[in-house]
């Protein structure tokens, strides 16, 4: 009987840039809670990094759309304006590389 081994060595990809990105930006949303329509944010950022979305990045980016729409008014402060920027960036990035092969 044969055991399947875990694989020792792993690639990382954009993909995983994004995951970070988009944990940063929750927990930044999270810790300046109050501010109006956080709440709906964090359902957004949530729906997002679900498997539905990394399987399907179409549907993540119309998420990111959502993200952006609550979180680009006045008085969100400057550190949740910067992950949601780092989100943007990787997620053109990431788009990028599966247009050209590097994901699948």
């Amino acid at each position: 009987m044969s055991f399947a081994t875990e694989p020792t060595a792993y690639h990382k990809t954009v993909l995983s840039d994004l995951q970070g990105a988009w944990s940063n930006l929750r927990d930044a949303v999270v810790q300046s809670a109050g501010f109006p329509d956080w709440e709906l944010a964090v359902f957004h950022i949530d729906e997002a990094m679900s498997w539905e979305s990394v399987r399907n990045l179409a549907v993540m980016r119309q998420r990111l759309i959502l993200v952006r729409n609550r979180l680009r008014h006045d008085g969100i402060p400057e550190d949740i304006i910067t992950c949601l920027e780092d989100v943007n960036a990787l997620m053109d990035e990431t788009l990028e590389a599966l247009r050209n092969g590097e994901i699948d």
